[in-house]
């Protein structure tokens, strides 16, 4: 709430809560000191940072309380909220797998039906996830067989992700559980026996699982990593790592065809990124486990500069079409053969006027 231009009965003199003050701590910035009192509020799981939101809390509560049209404006957002949502299906083989909300669930509920007659059955809850609704489901991927789930799920609003795997027919979990994941994608081999997906560093260097997710304090080291189904994460196949570049996070997806592997390389949160693909059908993974060179999979460098946006559409063989801004900030859809790297074609200009929002494979030989 930006404002609250009035409260409908006098308020309490409001006790903010004292806020400490520690002036031991100094950072020295090429010879300039530089203060900084309030770095211990940086401590999100110590006791006294919790009192101290508790306490501010409190004062907002106060003050909200008050206010009369608050139970006005919470009746007018559920009644616009509470209305059935479906996200559209998708397939695999002969199942398909949809998101829906019957109107005031906290999360969707994903579900799953058995050909085009059959009943749809709740597949995953994220609503039994937790008594209070904080822990979510952050990502997904299905098996092309449909046979098996793999899922992320974060608590309270954290990037962190824990990922887990359960057999789709019966709802069983797999003993399989990864830890460390962020900025990642659940990119199945089609062959469904493992995916891909990024994670960092545990802290120090050691095990240990995944609570509260504020356990690090910098993302550093992001690495990509090939997981086997129903092995340990002590297990997984580092796949890339670029020690020269710390702050590179990975995006792994596996093409439609199941030929290619693609990393989406980024730096920052802006729209542009690196491009690097490896063959799988020349570098497999089964039955190496780490007997690549150096221990990484031998990725090509397609695009290796930070200078514009790409995003997969569809792959032929070796040809592959791009969602890009490069020379065209309304994006536009430009075709290469990996083959011919510089053999950038437009498939689709930037319209003069329209921004190409999305654009995706259809019907085999398509594009919507």
């Amino acid at each position: 709430m930006g404002s609250l231009p009035a409260v409908d009965k006098p308020l309490p003199q409001l006790q903010y809560p004292w806020a400490r003050r520690d002036d031991a701590i100094v950072d020295d910035y090429h010879g300039v000191l530089v203060k900084d009192p309030y770095r211990w509020m940086e401590e999100l799981e110590s006791e006294e940072v919790k009192e101290f939101v508790d306490a501010q809390a409190a004062v907002a509560n106060t003050v909200l309380s008050a206010c009369e049209h608050r139970g006005r404006l919470r009746g007018q957002l559920t009644a616009l909220f509470d209305h059935p949502r479906f996200r559209a299906p998708f397939k695999r083989r002969e199942s398909y797998f949809y998101f829906h909300n019957p109107g005031l669930q906290p999360h969707s509920t994903l579900f799953v039906q058995h050909g085009l007659g059959g009943e749809p059955e709740v597949l995953l809850d994220p609503n039994t996830f937790s008594d209070d609704a904080t822990v979510s489901l952050s990502m997904l991927g299905v098996t092309d067989d449909g046979e098996h789930l793999a899922y992320g799920t974060s608590a309270s609003g954290s990037d962190w992700i824990t990922i887990r795997v359960m057999r789709v027919h019966d709802r069983q979990l797999m003993p399989d559980e990864l830890s460390w994941v962020k900025f990642s994608r659940i990119a199945w081999t089609h062959d469904g026996k493992g995916f891909f997906y990024s994670r960092f560093p545990a802290p120090d260097g050691g095990g240990g699982t995944l609570d509260s997710g504020i356990k690090t304090d910098v993302n550093l080291n992001h690495k990509v990593y090939y997981h086997f189904l129903g092995t340990d994460q002590s297990e997984d196949v580092l796949c890339w790592r670029d020690a020269e570049h710390p702050k590179h996070i990975y995006s792994p997806q596996v093409t439609e065809d199941g030929k290619y592997v693609i990393l989406s390389v980024s730096e920052t949160s802006e729209p542009v990124n690196k491009l690097y693909y490896c063959d799988l059908s020349a570098h497999g993974l089964d039955g190496t486990k780490g007997a690549h060179a150096n221990g990484m999979l031998p990725f090509v460098k397609l695009v290796d500069r930070f200078e514009a946006h790409y995003g997969l559409i569809a792959n032929d063989d070796t040809k592959f079409t791009f969602l890009t801004n490069i020379d065209a900030t309304r994006y536009k859809l430009a075709r290469v053969d990996v083959t011919e790297p510089d053999s950038w074609t437009d498939v689709l200009p930037e319209d003069e006027k329209a921004v190409l929002e999305s654009a995706c494979a259809v019907h085999g030989d398509k594009l919507l």
